[in-house]
């Protein structure tokens, strides 16, 4: 392992932490943000596999499955910016937290997998966390049912990336989920516009900006760094690394909207009792590779 594989792991995490800072900056709302994102995310990808000259080739009935996926992905991002946008972006990215809590009902039914009752109870302590957090403040409570919703969703997806994936590489995965994705948000925009006409879909000067970084380096370029590094630093060690993330994201929206003065030290033990939970959840994950 080398220190540069680490350097990019965090590099990766840090982008992560950064997805929900643009959707408070960006001036558009959760529907049109995830439009955008999935769009250029798949232009600007696309633009990389036609340079490197590896555009991947799959059967039409497993193009279907993977653009499944893209639409399940753009839908969880929908309801996690929309998270944000009802409360703020320590919230939203908190509640991402509770993807664990999900699959421990989940996977055993989808995966036919042995149920885990030692995964069930940490999980349990994540949820104790969100019930302080849910109780802080009464205006939030919308966004933070987005953000749980949002948490159900992306836990699915999981899964079943897990199955579809099986003998595919990740830049196919991701070609054909960007793809499902944009095609999807293209077919359901002028259904939301014909429901919300007075919703703006057009982005100003820094929107565009925004919507550019989030796409490269937040969609295609953190992907690609997690692909890299997963060949030569364990799966656990990465998974870890990564539950830093929600704590990037508070850290970011502190630092950076100054979100701080929104928040009670309620959310900040609540916020803990999360991230004790991620972390026992994933030594659990750890116990079982081993």
């Amino acid at each position: 392992m080398h220190k540069l594989d680490y350097l990019k792991l965090h590099l990766s995490v840090l982008l992560a932490g950064f997805t929900g800072i643009f959707a408070k900056l960006i001036s558009l709302n959760e529907v049109i943000i995830v439009f955008y994102r999935m769009l250029l995310a798949f232009i600007f990808f696309g633009i990389y596999m036609t340079i490197i000259k590896k555009i991947p080739k799959e059967s039409i009935k497993e193009i279907n499955k993977i653009g499944l996926l893209g639409i399940l992905l753009a839908i969880h991002l929908i309801f996690f910016f929309g998270s944000i946008k009802y409360s703020n972006v320590s919230i939203g990215t908190v509640c991402y937290s509770l993807v664990g809590f999900f699959a421990v009902f989940l996977e055993p039914c989808i995966l036919k997998s042995k149920f885990s009752y030692k995964e069930l109870i940490y999980s349990l302590i994540s949820i104790f966390g969100i019930g302080l957090i849910f109780g802080f403040s009464s205006e939030y409570r919308f966004g933070i049912i987005l953000g749980i919703i949002s948490a159900g969703l992306f836990a699915v997806y999981t899964i079943y990336n897990k199955i579809i994936e099986q003998g595919k590489s990740s830049k196919t995965m991701l070609f054909y989920e960007l793809l499902g994705g944009s095609m999807f948000m293209c077919l359901f925009i002028p259904v939301y516009l014909k429901l919300n006409p007075a919703i703006t879909i057009v982005p100003v000067l820094s929107d565009w900006f925004y919507l550019i970084i989030l796409a490269l380096f937040c969609t295609v370029i953190l992907y690609l760094l997690h692909i890299s590094v997963l060949k030569t630093i364990s799966a656990f060690t990465v998974s870890l690394t990564g539950n830093l993330e929600p704590v990037y994201g508070v850290l970011f929206a502190i630092i950076f909207l100054n979100e701080a003065q929104e928040l009670t030290p309620t959310f900040y033990i609540g916020m803990l009792f999360i991230i004790i939970s991620v972390y026992l959840q994933s030594i659990v994950k750890n116990d079982n590779i081993s």
